[in-house]
């Protein structure tokens, strides 16, 4: 895919464009966002989603939430971006990249307070396009890293959406099959449904098939069945949060697809930035899990499918332990094996 899942367009004054995820793959809509509720907005109901992307919006979403501040000097203009970014960190517990990126916007102010408040706009809508660009960079990188562990002629299975509607560009999980399809490997990828808001069904086979790339939609629970039958040789999936030891949050259903890997001798992969790490934590236990919207569940695309009254456990995400993920892919290599000791030595590096 090569349209860009999020971008800026203008200057200080500008506004970001987003194609709003949640009418495919049925419809396709580039939408305008201009002010910061909005943004909030897209990012909690998932217009936009995947967490580069979501890092990427957070950015954009603070450049709004400052743009017509009034604020004379630097503690002002601190102040509303103070203000600005406590507000989009409410809106998804789970993805560290937006934590990440409003972090680095006010990195830079507090680096940069000796500026007067105009160029000081400026340089934070630099950085927020340079966000955007770096991942771009970023996500070829892991593309390039990740297509080496791919045979010719394999079947991958994929869970969930980390393709370029999750990022500025070209995916993370995806990047590694655009790149082996790229390099003329015949693949052919199995993407799992992904219950309850069909991301998989509905995303990633849209990308793959506009891609050129064979694919097949197969619904959560078959996952087993087509491993069985000898389909699948490796699973390549994205991450929310990875701990300093390697375990990872993913999209609900991942840790799942990870036993059945396990129990099939399949290798599993986790493709992700370094930005999606979270040293600060020494396991998945410490990852902040997502409860949604239970009508996501009993009524999903507008049908109801449980009864009135009945309760609904819906977390958004949960965590594969490091010890079910083979290798992880990241844009400095492969993460081999896959405890603290060798995450914190890419990482940090």
């Amino acid at each position: 895919m090569r349209i860009p899942t999020i971008a800026w367009e203008g200057g200080v004054d500008g506004h970001a464009t987003l194609i709003d995820q949640t009418l495919l793959p049925t419809e396709f809509r580039l939408i305008q966002i201009r002010d910061i509720e909005a943004m909030w907005e897209a990012i909690k109901v998932l217009r936009v989603r995947g967490a580069p992307a979501i890092g990427i919006a957070a950015a954009f979403g603070a450049l709004l939430g400052i743009q017509h501040s009034t604020a004379g000097s630097f503690e002002g203009l601190r102040r509303d971006l103070q203000e600005a970014t406590d507000f989009l960190a409410t809106s998804r517990p789970t993805a560290v990249n937006l934590f990440w990126a409003l972090d680095r916007l006010r990195r830079v102010a507090d680096d940069n307070a000796v500026l007067p408040v105009p160029e000081l706009k400026q340089l934070l809508l630099d950085e927020a396009l340079g966000i955007c660009e770096d991942d771009k960079q970023i996500c070829r990188a892991i593309g390039r890293h990740g297509a080496e562990l791919v045979p010719d002629g394999a079947g991958i299975l994929t869970h969930c959406n980390a393709g370029g509607l999750a990022t500025a560009d070209y995916g993370t999980a995806l990047a590694v099959i655009f790149t082996a399809h790229e390099q003329e490997k015949r693949v052919h990828v199995f993407a799992d449904e992904t219950r309850p808001l069909l991301q998989g069904s509905r995303l990633t086979a849209w990308e793959l098939m506009q891609a050129g790339v064979p694919v097949t939609v197969i619904c959560d629970n078959m996952a087993a069945q087509v491993m069985r039958e000898g389909k699948v040789q490796l699973v390549v999936v994205g991450a929310d949060r990875i701990a300093a030891n390697g375990d990872a949050a993913n999209k609900i259903g991942t840790y799942g697809v990870s036993i059945l890997a396990k129990a099939h001798g399949i290798p599993f992969y986790v493709a992700a930035p370094t930005s999606t790490f979270d040293l600060t934590l020494p396991s998945g236990d410490g990852i902040p899990i997502e409860q949604r919207d239970p009508a996501e569940v009993a009524e999903g695309f507008g049908r109801r499918t449980a009864p009135e009254g009945v309760d609904i456990y819906n977390p958004a995400f949960d965590v594969t332990p490091a010890a079910h993920i083979a290798g992880i892919i990241t844009e400095r290599g492969v993460i081999a094996p896959v405890d603290e000791q060798h995450v914190r030595a890419m990482v940090e590096a």
